[in-house]
């Protein structure tokens, strides 16, 4: 199937490095590639934008997935029919930890899994977890680059506003019982996409790690503390692009 276009990413064998970054926005796409060397668009299609280049002489690549885990299972499922078996999502995230304040990274070890698309590949009851190695480049980057990080579980959901206006929602009573139950079990930030893709990554054999900017942090403002926002992306993009660097090269102290 990878000599195959793939229908929606519209990527064939060759056109997609071994390691993907993976940020949901499209328009982030031109701004990812920049960092890498000799980078070419190689697809534009729906939502979903590649780039491809090189970092450490090896090839590499950007594609977005648009928001939410559907459109995330697709990307990921292409890629590796392409040839990819790495990945990084880059995203933006809201706080819940009230010590997580805007402008930090926060890197998944795992994810809650309030995502629909990950049921129907594995029951809940399989967790959502990011590879080890991944999170050990993702850590080793922020560490490389000075960032203020913290490390542990995200939460992942499909409603936005059932996160932002959960009081609004027919479910809400049970929208805002759950979101105690993840505070109060010490869940980091919450976003839209890493749940799907650890799952995915699971099934497909496939390294996965994310990397989340905080923008804000709306238990910090409930409480009345100092809340600070961020909309840098480029404080995650260069802990992502560092990472896949640090993978590149132990993964060629592996091969040698």
């Amino acid at each position: 199937m990878g000599e195959e276009r793939q229908y929606h990413i519209q990527l064939k064998q060759g056109d997609a490095g071994r390691y993907v970054i993976l940020p949901g926005d499209p328009k982030r796409c031109e701004k990812i590639a920049r960092y890498f060397d000799d980078p070419v668009l190689m697809a534009d299609n729906r939502e979903y934008v590649t780039y491809t280049g090189y970092l450490e002489g090896e090839k590499v690549s950007v594609t977005s997935t648009g928001i939410g885990g559907p459109s995330a299972a697709i990307a990921m499922e292409e890629l590796v029919r392409v040839g990819a078996d790495t990945f990084i999502r880059v995203g933006t995230s809201g706080g819940i930890a009230l010590d997580v304040m805007g402008g930090d990274i926060v890197i998944a070890t795992g994810a809650i899994r309030m995502d629909g698309t990950g049921r129907e590949y594995i029951p809940v009851e399989f967790p959502a977890v990011a590879d080890f190695e991944v999170v050990n480049a993702l850590v080793e980057a922020a560490q490389q680059l000075n960032r203020k990080y913290h490390v542990g579980v995200v939460h992942c959901k499909d409603s936005y506003y059932g996160q932002h206006e959960p009081e609004i929602m027919p479910a809400g009573y049970e929208l805002l019982n759950k979101w105690e139950a993840w505070k109060k079990g010490g869940a980091l930030t919450s976003e839209m996409e890493s749940s799907t893709l650890f799952i995915v990554g699971s099934y497909l054999r496939a390294r996965v790690g994310s990397v989340l900017l905080v923008c804000g942090n709306q238990e910090r403002e409930k409480a009345n503390m100092d809340n600070p926002k961020s909309f840098d992306t480029d404080l995650a993009i260069q802990v992502a692009i560092q990472a896949v660097r640090n993978l590149i090269k132990k993964d060629r102290e592996k091969s040698t």
